[in-house]
């Protein structure tokens, strides 16, 4: 799409609407009469909402102009903060704006995650990681930190994992794996196409998946036989995103809190690892 065209969302369906299919037209219909909703659903939700497929829905949003979903659902939020002023911002309105303020903020968004996260899951997702040859862990773009988080405190936990930032490396490691190593997957859209892929590809080879992302519908969720929800509350999708991953670490944290725990694990080589990088610190 060519942004210098200034074309909103709106007149872009307006004028292929005649030129898309049927079943793309109840995406359009739905877009036209629900913007709100739809700027704040993902592909698989926004499927759901208009009675069509995923797959509907890529190709709507591709029909009139975008590369993907993405595209389509960023330049959407932008039409709606031009015109409501910038709704997305007036989340955090009437909010303390104070440090103290912030932090308690804080504390109740990741307070309210345990809602989503039972524990009959979380145990279920550290078995998963117990038992497992190798945990693949895979993230891409923005998330890929996490990914090396996470992998390098699993190995500081004895637990062998594999983690890089680049797909190349761990769509190899997933084809390589055994039967019982595991892939963890972090994407808080659920949509990130490189780690769907991945998930895809270890459901091919039968092997376990757990993932973290904040939407419970989502072409990764479908993926999962371990789904740890990284959402606290109803929020707009912003623009001006921060890109902050409160929630996620704050999942990631609770996982290797709840591996630390278990008197199962070996932390003879972990510990070797840590009495080397002692000599590094005063």
């Amino acid at each position: 799409m060519d942004f210098s065209e200034g074309k909103t969302v709106v007149e872009m369906i307006r004028e292929k609407y005649n030129q898309i299919f049927m079943a793309e037209r109840k995406v359009a219909d739905f877009v036209l009469e629900n913007p709100e909703r739809a700027v704040n659903a993902n592909v698989s939700e926004l499927a759901n909402l208009s009675g069509v497929s995923d797959a509907t829905v890529i190709r709507f949003c591709k029909r009139i102009g975008f590369q993907g979903h993405y595209q389509f659902r960023i330049t959407l939020s932008r039409d709606l903060g031009r015109i409501m002023g910038g709704y997305s911002r007036k989340e955090n309105e009437g909010e303390d704006q104070t440090a103290a303020g912030l932090f308690q903020s804080y504390a109740r968004k990741i307070s309210a995650i345990g809602k989503h996260i039972t524990d009959e899951t979380m145990k279920e997702c550290v078995n998963l990681l117990k038992s497992a040859g190798y945990v693949h862990v895979v993230a891409t773009g923005n998330t890929t930190h996490l990914a090396r988080y996470m992998g390098f405190r699993l190995g500081r936990l004895g637990i062998r994992c594999t983690y890089n930032d680049l797909p190349e490396y761990f769509f190899n490691h997933i084809n390589l794996a055994e039967p019982e190593d595991v892939v963890f997957a972090i994407s808080e859209s659920g949509s990130s196409k490189q780690v769907v892929q991945a998930l895809e590809l270890a459901k091919e080879k039968g092997l376990k998946t757990i993932t973290v992302t904040g939407y419970e519908y989502s072409p990764m969720t479908k993926l999962a036989d371990c789904l740890l929800l990284s959402v606290f509350e109803e929020q707009n999708f912003d623009y001006y995103k921060t890109y902050s991953h409160l929630k996620e670490i704050a999942v990631l944290d609770a996982v290797l809190e709840f591996l630390s725990r278990e008197e199962s694990i070996s932390q003879t080589v972990a510990n070797q690892a840590e009495m080397i990088l002692s000599e590094t610190k005063i």
